[in-house]
């Protein structure tokens, strides 16, 4: 016991332990704090799935998967990977979701706030009151707008369920496009050689100083290795910041759209070659009853006997030009609801027809395909 040493000895024994510390270069140093610092900011998080005996008519919970998260902040959010929660192949929810935190014995049950499958997220909650009783310790945000090739970074999480592991790396590609969990590209990923695992999505990705630049979602698998090849991809915290804001505020299934959908690219060049020019830009294929984009009488595409009628081309938003399907989607996913949107459009696919108009989107939940 430290009461029954001289103080003689104390002395000494802190010295050794100052000796100890000091081995650490600084760059070690540095990692280690912001490990020590980050580290209970992050989830693990275990789903599982009841299933009824055939036999015995006894139900059963069945572990379903097993990834990572992070607290977005102290009254309960906390964000992971919309694959992690999904259950199953076909994206079916699972029926039950636990987290457990950094010096917490038991798991605690989790309710699913909301996700966004297209991008890859979800939020959960959890009864902060209920995990260790101790305040939850939010991650600190950074931003993913300024990062270089070469910075490095920290992945926290739990591979192959060994909780709390850190890796290390760097960026080592900016932009990437990765195909997300709902079929559509996720844009402006990150690239890293950090360690990445399963179990390791949802976790975070941090810059050097601790800040969330990322969150860690797949890894590269040739041959179907289901197992880290130095190359990660991490959906980058600009993004995750907007969809988890949306989701929080606005619940389930709130970005912005328009209320259109679009004809498919491959459709559109087949139509160009059969024009003998380029469409560029994306062809309105059909329009919501009572949606922003009805109420400017944008056309959508029609079949006729005779072949078929383009409708109206969207060329540009906010003056960016439009080339292929998901440039709109995203212009318009990535505004501000409530905020205004200015169109160029080319009616009918006509280009001596160019109008610019003005859109306001809303919330996708608010039109009637999704009531």
């Amino acid at each position: 016991m430290i009461d029954e040493l001289s103080d003689e000895q104390i002395r000494a024994l802190l010295a050794r332990l100052e000796t100890a510390g000091a081995k650490l270069t600084p760059t070690e140093r540095e990692r280690v704090e912001v490990f020590e610092r980050s580290s209970p900011s992050v989830a693990f998080i275990q789903t599982t799935v009841e299933q009824k005996a055939r036999f015995s008519g006894r139900t059963n919970e069945y572990p379903l998967g097993a990834g990572s998260g992070f607290v977005w902040d102290a009254s309960g959010p906390i964000v992971t990977n919309f694959h992690v929660v999904a259950g199953g192949p076909r994206g079916d929810l699972p029926r039950t979701v636990r987290v457990k935190l950094q010096g917490c014995d038991e798991q605690v049950e989790a309710a699913i706030v909301g996700y966004e499958a297209d991008k890859d997220l979800a939020v959960l909650k959890v009864d902060p009151s209920r995990l260790c009783g101790e305040a939850l310790r939010p991650i600190e945000v950074g931003s993913s707008s300024a990062l270089r090739v070469g910075q490095n970074v920290l992945a926290i999480g739990n591979p192959f369920g060994l909780d709390f592991t850190l890796t290390t790396g760097i960026v080592s590609a900016l932009g990437r496009d990765i195909q997300g969990f709902g079929g559509r590209p996720i844009k402006d990923c990150l690239q890293t050689d950090a360690a990445i695992n399963p179990g390791n999505s949802g976790g975070p990705l941090l810059d050097s100083a601790g800040r969330l630049i990322g969150v860690n979602t797949m890894i590269y698998a040739p041959s179907g290795l289901q197992a880290n090849v130095g190359i990660g991809f991490a959906i980058p915290v600009d993004t995750v910041r907007r969809v988890v804001t949306q989701i929080i505020s606005f619940g389930q299934n709130a970005r912005p759209s328009i209320g259109l959908s679009v004809m498919d690219d491959t459709d559109r060049g087949r139509f160009a070659r059969s024009l003998g020019r380029e469409l560029e830009g994306a062809i309105v294929a059909d329009v919501v009853k009572g949606s922003p984009a009805d109420a400017l009488q944008l056309t959508p595409t029609r079949s006729r006997l005779n072949g078929i009628i383009l409708g109206d081309m969207i060329t540009a938003v906010d003056g960016v030009p439009i080339k292929k399907n998901e440039d709109l989607l995203c212009a318009v996913e990535e505004s501000e609801l409530e905020r205004p949107l200015m169109l160029t459009v080319m009616r009918n696919c006509d280009p001596e027809r160019i109008e610019t108009l003005e859109i306001t989107p809303v919330q996708r939940k608010s039109l009637t395909y999704e009531q």
